[in-house]
């Protein structure tokens, strides 16, 4: 059995030893993503106060939870060089479901390139943003 298959958050990217920040957290998150990303880095995932730059932003964004572009430039200032955001939206037919048009055009306002689109989770669709080098 791969690592794949036992742990959803293996597509996303992580590697041990990465500080990963997490916004938008509910009570509706995958927590089993959630877990595998901390089982990926090593260590529990940051929230929103944390206080130093992280190596990727995890960002749970839903239709009613405000500007996304906004949500992104402030993702974008938590990141150090090089780092990556990985947005994840509910699926289609989903409470808070987002469109892929608004998540694109969102992402190129914001200045970032999207590199990956993948369904995270059950109920989560994950797409990966990096910013360009500085």
């Amino acid at each position: 059995m791969t690592t794949e298959r036992t742990n959803p958050a293996a597509r996303l990217g992580f590697q041990s030893g990465q500080v990963v920040q997490e916004i938008g957290y509910d009570e509706d998150v995958d927590q089993d993503l959630r877990e595998g990303i901390e089982s990926i880095t090593g260590q529990d995932l940051v929230d929103e106060d944390y206080e130093d730059v992280a190596d990727a932003v995890l960002l749970w964004f839903r239709e009613d939870d405000g500007d996304l572009t906004d949500a992104l430039v402030d993702a974008i200032g938590l990141l150090q060089e090089g780092g990556m955001i990985w947005l994840l939206t509910p699926k289609s037919g989903r409470d808070g479901y987002v469109e892929p048009s608004d998540v694109n055009e969102a992402a190129q306002t914001a200045g970032l390139s999207s590199t990956k689109a993948i369904g995270a989770a059950p109920d989560w669709a994950g797409t990966r943003l990096i910013a360009p080098k500085r």
